[in-house]
């Protein structure tokens, strides 16, 4: 490594997840925020609209944690390995990675930006490429700070993140800019690295330590962990533009209720998750002895916070979803139930990924997250209404991949 100072320290401590817990709780609330002055400032089918876009900048950037995690693994393991070993500085593949995925949305965006983008299509897609090309340095920075155990840069940058988009969100609300200003939230936090690059010498330290791998290695186990994370950035924050591509016509305000009602019952499960891939990660890297053990404890949680959600979703989600959203969002609490338990197969599977390429086992990650977006894309063509087909493909898909990361672990738990 390059810069001792900022080697890993040791194992995951509980002091890392509480700051990462309440980088990711202040992440979430202004998540909340941004959809809230949304979906009050725009009618449903307005909101729809915002709603694509926020799931395609979500699906594009979600498939970026694909570098969080190859990064997070690959310093990670680099504090133990043969100091002779090739090198590969990890923020400059990211840069990389952004450009080449920039220039590919680009190229090829008037094959589909039609069929995605009602409103402001130019826009959208200026801000999609723009948006991805910063947040691939994004998720290569949060990667470099997990690996390194700088769990408070770690959270410094997510946070970071989440203030600029709520911050523009607000000033859309303010002066009346429209859909427009809230395409522009979704996106602001993409220069968030460069802010914390600037502004904190333990973040610049971070970005410049190397792999214990050469560039090829580093680019096939990113290629499997970007593929397995866009896989699974289709079933989280790209489900908008899944619904819509499975749909057919205009989603309108049926389509922006599910988009919002999905969006709220998953979130306090999923971002938390998401914020801490590069906890989990560390973790999983850290028990490699006996991953499967590791993996009960956090599975446990998830299925205990997931039980007492889908009670409370359905007493009081229906009352919430009307005094918070409006009254032109209706939804009954049996269906915000069932799109709890749909959020708690996809956090499981979330959790068995990370443990599946923590592992190594790149092509299990990558095969396990495609069969659940497949399996989950196959059931929304059901000839069934909108609302029910939505629950069926959101619960049903995610536990074909579950059953991929847990059979490519139980193996190797065997062979070892």
């Amino acid at each position: 490594m390059t810069d001792a100072a900022a080697a890993p320290s040791g194992a995951v401590t509980r002091s890392s997840v509480v700051r990462v817990g309440a980088a990711t709780a202040l992440t979430a609330l202004c998540g909340y925020a941004v959809l809230y002055l949304a979906a009050r400032d725009l009618e449903p089918a307005g909101f729809s609209v915002f709603g694509v876009f926020w799931g395609a900048f979500g699906l594009v950037s979600g498939a970026a944690f694909g570098l969080l995690q190859e990064t997070t693994r690959e310093i990670r393991s680099a504090a133990s390995a043969d100091p002779a070993a090739a090198r590969t500085h990890p923020l400059r593949i990211g840069a990389g990675v952004g450009v080449t995925a920039a220039v590919l949305i680009a190229a090829s965006a008037p094959l589909w930006s039609q069929h995605v983008f009602v409103e402001d299509r130019v826009l959208s897609v200026v801000l999609l490429c723009g948006g991805l090309a910063g947040f691939c340095l994004h998720t290569t920075l949060l990667g470099a700070l997990a690996g390194a155990d700088r769990w408070s840069q770690y959270g410094a940058l997510m946070v970071t993140d989440a203030v600029l988009r709520v911050a523009v969100a607000v000033a859309t609300f303010a002066v009346g800019w429209g859909l427009g200003g809230y395409l522009w939230a979704t996106v602001a936090g993409a220069i968030a690295w460069l802010l914390l690059l600037v502004t904190s010498p333990t973040t610049r330290a971070a970005a410049r330590l190397l792999t214990s791998v050469d560039t090829v290695t580093f680019l096939r186990g990113t290629g499997h962990s970007i593929a397995a994370a866009g896989a699974s950035a289709v079933l989280v924050m790209g489900f908008p533009v899944l619904l819509k591509a499975t749909s057919g016509d205009d989603l309108g305000a049926t389509g922006g209720v599910v988009i919002l009602a999905v969006t709220l019952t998953r979130a306090p499960l999923l971002v938390p998750l998401t914020a801490m891939q590069g906890n989990l990660i560390a973790h999983f890297v850290d028990q490699r002895t006996h991953r499967l053990k590791a993996l009960a404890a956090p599975a446990a949680l998830v299925g205990g916070l997931g039980a007492v959600g889908i009670a409370l979703a359905a007493a009081f989600g229906p009352w919430l979803l009307r005094e918070g959203f409006g009254d032109e969002y209706l939804a009954d609490g049996a269906l915000l139930a069932w799109f709890t338990a749909a959020a708690v197969a996809i956090a499981l599977l979330t959790l068995t990924g990370a443990a599946t390429v923590a592992a190594a086992l790149h092509r299990a990650y990558a095969v396990g997250w495609l069969s659940a977006t497949v399996a989950s894309t196959l059931l929304l063509l059901l000839p069934l209404e909108l609302e029910l087909r939505t629950v069926i493909a959101l619960l049903c898909g995610p536990l074909l991949g579950m059953a991929v990361h847990l059979g490519a672990l139980a193996r190797l738990h065997t062979a070892g």
